[in-house]
């Protein structure tokens, strides 16, 4: 009997803090600790809700007027398609079958929503086609899709349309910055740990055949979804947990070993969190999962299997918003959260508090946005009266809502009202 294969309660908890549910689980114990007062670097201010739901249904108004369907989901999509449709001529182009244009779409997305994290406030990408210059998520969306249409991540010379280990492999911080227009002039926060990143997903790609086949590229998750649906009717349905498991399990590799740990198993974006540790009966009590990056992944990849393939996810209601500084910033920009006063070093720049992304503020205030999406969501779904996805209000309302707060209170940056030392690897 091989006694060291049985599950131990610790690896029981961390493959637990890995599934979608914890996300919202252990957020709420945060949240239900701020409805007492009780966080460490903030101060929760359940009256300013109303004015966030009043400034994200105006949006919605202004861009949508009362055309709700016509909200596209969250995904990174859009940003691929700033200023100009590129993902659909792109397709236009294949001659192959729907399946594989739908592998080539996930290739980039997955690719692409790897790159984008915090570029910081400086750095811009000027389209070589349109002559059109990008920041942020769209600079780094714009970016992707052209480096992908010119083979950068493909290892295969005749088909550049493709992500894949061996040409991954031969990504280095010198080629990304290059391709990305990094210089001196042009600067990128967390250039190479977002090289690193794409050298670990080579990795992590030949390691896991079951769930990107034998030649390793991303797209190859929709033939393992295709074994994990099923067909009701004419419609194929997939399970989000198999899409969840797939990116969680399958691209665990790619997360840098300095990440939390629970019974030796790396948890990626999950961190200790001060509040939950004064209650903590046993390790890991204090751990809240958030998972980011690969919440965004999901979304990303999701759409378009839906769209072309016309396929459908079950168990959507499972996803949660996502906690990054634009959807962060809005609930401090419109007063929701308050900083606690003289707890965190300003920037001398800035004036603004400077933190890292594992800092047991950032940790604070990443659980409440989580719990606090939900509630915005549901505010705005009462006062438009409208059947509107966790996905739809995320696109039309809080991260656009964010960013457009942050622009109006720091015009010279735009950037959020806590300042994040990105790596490139978390926001």
């Amino acid at each position: 009997m091989n006694l060291t294969s049985a599950p131990t309660p610790l690896t029981s908890k961390a493959a637990y803090l890995r599934t979608l549910p914890a996300i919202r689980e252990r957020c709420s114990r945060v949240f239900e600790i701020a409805k007492k007062g009780g966080l460490e670097y903030f101060d929760y201010h359940p009256e300013q809700e109303s004015t966030v739901v009043d400034y994200c249904a105006n949006i919605i108004t202004r861009d949508f007027g009362t055309n709700y369907a016509s909200i596209p989901p969250h995904g990174r999509w859009r940003h691929l398609d700033a200023g100009r449709p590129r993902v659909e001529p792109m397709m236009a182009k294949w001659d192959v079958d729907v399946k594989e244009k739908t592998r080539r779409i996930v290739d980039i997305f997955i690719v692409s929503v790897l790159l984008d994290a915090g570029a910081g406030n400086a750095w811009a990408y000027k389209e070589p086609a349109s002559g059109q210059s990008f920041g942020r998520s769209e600079g780094l969306g714009v970016a992707s899709i052209n480096m992908f249409e010119q083979g950068f991540f493909s290892g295969d010379a005749s088909q550049p349309f493709q992500v894949d280990a061996a040409g991954l492999a031969r990504i280095t911080a010198e080629r990304t910055a290059a391709a990305m227009q990094v210089s001196e002039s042009n600067p990128m926060v967390g250039i190479e740990g977002r090289a690193a990143l794409l050298a670990r997903l080579s990795d992590a790609l030949k390691a896991n055949p079951e769930y990107f086949g034998e030649n390793a590229r991303p797209g190859n998750v929709v033939d393992f979804l295709e074994k994990h649906s099923k067909l009701v009717g004419e419609q194929r349905v997939v399970p989000v947990a198999a899409l969840w498991s797939a990116l969680i399990d399958g691209l665990n590799a790619i997360w840098p070993p300095s990440r939390t740990k629970l019974g030796g198993i790396s948890l990626g974006d999950v961190w200790p969190c001060g509040v939950l540790a004064k209650e903590a009966k046993e390790e890991g009590d204090d751990l809240v999962p958030f998972h980011k990056l690969t919440g965004w992944m999901s979304y990303s990849v999701i759409e378009p299997i839906e769209k072309i393939l016309g396929w459908k996810f079950q168990g959507i209601e499972d996803m949660t918003g996502l906690p990054e500084y634009r959807n962060g910033g809005l609930l401090l920009d419109l007063g929701v959260l308050s900083l606690k006063p003289n707890l965190l070093e300003t920037d001398a720049k800035s004036g603004l508090p400077r933190v890292t992304p594992s800092h047991p503020a950032v940790v604070e205030w990443r659980a409440m946005t989580i719990i606090m999406l939900d509630r915005i969501a549901d505010g705005l779904r009462k006062k438009l009266n409208a059947d509107l996805s966790l996905a739809q209000v995320l696109e039309s309302a809080t991260w656009k809502g964010g960013r457009e707060i942050a622009k109006e209170k720091r015009p010279e940056t735009c950037g959020p009202p806590l300042e994040i030392e990105s790596d490139g690897t978390v926001f």
